[in-house]
């Protein structure tokens, strides 16, 4: 009888909720995202519960706002993902950990070294999300006067990706032989100068570091516009998707694997997660009943700046109880920007309307008992609307240990989830193989 699909779990954790309202819920920590003893509690409950990763994003700025709802968000403080992650890896054994690093304001050589560094520290479990940031406030930050032309963004991240993983291959796996008697540290034999020079980057290299453990630490893509879809479908290995329903989470699943294998890729070497907000509750009724609570926390203020920066453009003065106008492009991320058009066009939402559903939250929710939870991702699975979820809490620390003590239990008693980790690395754990040295070795095989 062959086993049943499993389930791949990461948890979203910065900020800690997704939701603008949590950090003002009845029993949650107001400061859990600035909280170092909390978020070691936090990860070590998610690997209790046999999470694969812990899931940092990253902003390089201050979130695109005015100052009066800016004042209201509680992600203006958070931790560096490199600094907190190594910290963390401390705490942990089994638990991947990734990190968002931006394409567009950073250099490949900073990247390769700070991933490599986190995937010996922590035994090989990081994980690169790579973003290519459309934050205008961000250019500001790294000497720009207006922010990179999307497609541009893209075609140098597409560069960006293949210097980093040259820069991992700098050193055969066994290139550091450590002989005391000769008195030789590495095998100049075994190491690779990479010498780039392409249309957006020149580098050198070697990398100063050994190879990772892990080959490369996992590729992660969350890009949903046509660039970005080619782009996972060339170098990701999970994509943190965002779909807000099963059919368009089937379409995207059905787009990306079948771009996958048309490039000569395993569709199965690459694992499709969107993003869910899971609240848990003793009935239907009760779960609803928190959400509507957990929405009436977001103030109007927060929720046009959040509708703004999602569609990169103002519509604040605008009538809120009256439609959404029609809205140019700009240079902001689109499948944010369209998927909230959509939205409003869908459900003929005001203004005021959407605002609240973006400033809360207006993505992909499971909102029911363990049970129903389960049902909906179950099936989610076995349609191939996903291989799993990049689960987001409603708030801390009730939201996690809701899911964790609840709904894990109910996914490992269908067989759909693990009782245990299947390896020590994040690669292994993930079912991915660990990627060839294309300087010194041949392509070895799955791990599973």
């Amino acid at each position: 009888m062959s086993k049943a699909k499993q389930l791949k779990l990461g948890a979203f954790m910065r900020p800690v909720s997704i939701h603008t309202g949590a950090w003002r819920y009845p029993g949650a920590l107001p400061d859990a995202n600035f909280n170092f003893p909390a978020l070691k509690k936090f990860i070590q409950k998610l690997e209790e519960g046999k999470f694969d990763a812990f899931f940092m994003a990253d902003h390089l700025a201050l979130l695109n706002m005015p100052i009066n709802a800016l004042k209201r968000s509680h992600t203006v403080t958070s931790f560096e993902p490199f600094t907190l992650l190594s910290a963390l890896a401390s705490v942990t054994e089994h638990i991947g950990l990734v990190a968002t690093a931006s394409t567009t304001y950073d250099a490949p050589f900073h990247i390769a070294r700070r991933f490599a560094s986190l995937d010996h520290i922590s035994g090989g479990r990081a994980g690169w999300n790579i973003v290519t940031t459309s934050n205008p406030h961000a250019a500001l930050n790294f000497g720009l006067k207006e922010e990179v032309e999307h497609d541009e963004r893209y075609a140098r991240a597409r560069e960006f990706y293949d210097v980093v993983t040259g820069l991992w291959d700098s050193f055969a796996d066994d290139a550091f032989i450590k002989d005391v008697e000769s008195g030789i540290y590495f095998d100049p034999d075994k190491f690779h100068v990479l010498a780039h020079q392409g249309k957006y980057l020149s580098v050198r290299g070697p990398l100063n570091i050994a190879r990772p453990v892990q080959g490369w630490p996992v590729i992660v893509q969350a890009g949903a516009s046509e660039a970005g879809r080619q782009l996972a479908a060339e170098t990701a290995e999970v994509v943190f998707a965002a779909a807000t329903n099963l059919d368009s989470g089937k379409a995207f699943f059905a787009d990306i694997k079948g771009r996958t294998r048309a490039i000569g890729r395993d569709p199965d070497s690459i694992k499709i997660l969107p993003g869910a907000l899971v609240i848990v509750g003793e009935t239907v009724a009760d779960a609803r009943a928190k959400r509507a609570h957990l929405d009436s926390l977001v103030h109007y203020d927060s929720g046009i700046a959040s509708l703004n920066s999602a569609l990169g453009y103002d519509v604040s003065d605008f009538d809120p109880d009256g439609p959404l106008p029609e809205i140019p492009e700009t240079n902001a991320g689109r499948s944010s920007r369209e998927r909230v058009i959509a939205m409003a066009q869908k459900e003929n939402l005001t203004i005021r309307q959407l605002a609240q559903r973006v400033g809360s939250y207006g993505g992909l929710a499971f909102v029911g008992t363990p049970q129903t939870i389960a049902d909906e991702m179950e099936q989610w699975l076995t349609e191939e609307g996903s291989d799993g979820f990049n689960v987001m809490f409603p708030f801390l620390p009730e939201g996690l240990n809701d899911f964790v003590d609840q709904v894990v239990p109910e996914l490992q008693l269908r067989g759909i989830f693990r009782k245990d980790y299947e390896g020590k690395t994040l690669r292994e754990n993930l079912g991915l193989a660990r990627p060839a040295n294309r300087f010194f070795e041949t392509a070895t095989a799955s791990v599973r």
